[in-house]
């Protein structure tokens, strides 16, 4: 079981989210996969894939190209066992070239908790250093920073 339990309530999908985030700034795929079910559904940009292994296999080729990976997750809309997210985050490549990338996704999850549906569309952006406006260090947002509705975002 992987509370928060759907329905979903506003305060039950923004802690959803919150904790996809954190899990997500930890770049652990192994940890990122236990909150999906073993035959998760992805679409993420234009791959297609299903299950845990698969998820493990994307997230570690993700994050070996996206150096200094920080994510901000928003809350866009919930409904029953469903909630959409906006999201931006902020990286650089080998040759040291930023990017923020900002997306939706669509979230449906079983009755235990686990998502068993994610589809991800994603746009990056080149940005400057100087741009950059997730500056925290290695790891979940600290509590205090903002939001991406506060960052202007």
């Amino acid at each position: 079981m992987r509370p928060p339990l759907p329905p979903f309530t506003a305060e039950t999908a923004a802690q959803k989210a919150r904790m996809a985030e954190d899990a997500w700034n930890s770049r652990d795929p192994s940890r990122v996969s236990l909150a999906y079910t073993e035959d998760s559904v992805w679409r993420n940009r234009s791959e297609f894939f299903s299950g845990r292994p698969a998820i493990v296999d994307f997230l570690a080729r993700k994050w070996a190209g996206e150096e200094d990976y920080r994510l901000i997750k928003e809350v866009w809309a919930f409904t029953g066992n469903r909630i959409a997210v906006r999201f931006a985050y902020e990286y650089h490549d080998e040759g040291g070239n930023w990017f923020r990338a900002h997306g939706n996704e669509q979230w449906e999850f079983d009755e235990q908790g686990l998502m068993r549906r994610r589809e991800a569309s994603i746009n990056d952006v080149p940005i400057k250093e100087s741009e950059r406006k997730f500056r925290w260090p290695s790891g979940p947002r600290p509590a205090d920073h903002p939001g991406l509705s506060e960052l202007g975002l």
